[in-house]
């Protein structure tokens, strides 16, 4: 029994304390390097703009896809809503909203960590498991410089566009749906929106986009790099990654939206 218990607290209190350090450790540097090799002329432009372009080309199509019944089902419900309140004219505001305050850039983030995070960790995983990474340190080159850097700073770029893409999709959606689908008027669904949505609601979709955005490359280059188990250990790196990217960023987007109504009540229109 106590050997159970020794070996139970080795392999999940322990073990998850060491992945939040090293995952702290690996973002304080990778930031560092980041700013430093912007202002000395260092950074990674060639592997920067193949991995934005690869990102980008892996996370559009499934985030249009996802976006579109997101924005039907958000006009959908907001439209019942609205109708057993006796205020219909309010269904393009709330569903708007809804889009880009929460929406969007969580539905990005969650398709950055399921198609770009995962591609990460498998590629970073792989160049462990054949010691390619042991021996750039060995020739004296950075791992975090020459494959993290550009990484993380491509996934934030893709993010934000990402929600910009999650935000219009969605939108035009539920005012289609709105409009062709439940005889709503059109001037009272953008009028509705214009009258809410304010260009606060976009900054913080947008700051949480970069947020979302580190989170998921610092996460999956982590799990990358610390892969041990030979093709095995790869497949369980990636299963981790993926879990890890979106239980913490459903955990930020709670922290980030109740803390930013604290700071920014509503007080009327």
């Amino acid at each position: 029994m106590q050997d159970w218990t020794t070996g139970y607290v080795r392999r999940h209190p322990v073990a998850s304390v060491n992945t939040v350090g090293d995952q702290f450790v690996l973002a304080v540097r990778t930031v560092q390097y980041l700013f430093i090799d912007l202002f000395t002329g260092r950074f990674q432009w060639r592997e920067f703009i193949r991995q934005g372009a690869f990102m980008t080309g892996t996370a559009v199509l499934p985030t249009v896809l996802v976006a579109l019944p997101i924005g039907v089902t958000l006009s959908i419900q907001f439209a019942l809503l609205a109708g057993q309140v006796g205020a219909t004219s309010l269904a393009g505001a709330a569903s708007g909203l809804a889009v880009i305050r929460q929406a969007a850039s969580l539905t990005a983030a969650v398709l950055m960590a399921a198609a770009v995070g995962s591609a990460i960790t498998a590629d970073l995983g792989s160049r462990t498991m054949r010691e390619e990474i042991d021996a750039m340190e060995v020739m004296g080159v950075s791992a975090i410089r020459r494959l993290v850097v550009p990484r993380f700073a491509a996934a934030i770029m893709v993010g934000v566009a990402l929600t910009g893409v999650v935000c219009f999709v969605g939108f035009f959606a539920s005012y289609l749906f709105n409009v062709y689908f439940q005889n709503g008027a059109p001037g009272s669904f953008v009028a509705t929106f214009a009258s809410f949505a304010t260009t606060g609601d976009m900054i913080v979709a947008l700051i949480k986009a970069v947020i979302f955005g580190a989170i998921v490359a610092v996460v999956s280059c982590q799990k990358g790099l610390s892969t041990k188990g030979g093709p095995t250990g790869v497949a369980n790196s990636v299963n981790a990654a993926v879990v890890e990217s979106i239980l913490v960023l459903m955990v930020v987007n709670v922290a980030i939206s109740q803390l930013y109504i604290m700071l920014f009540p509503r007080v009327g229109l």
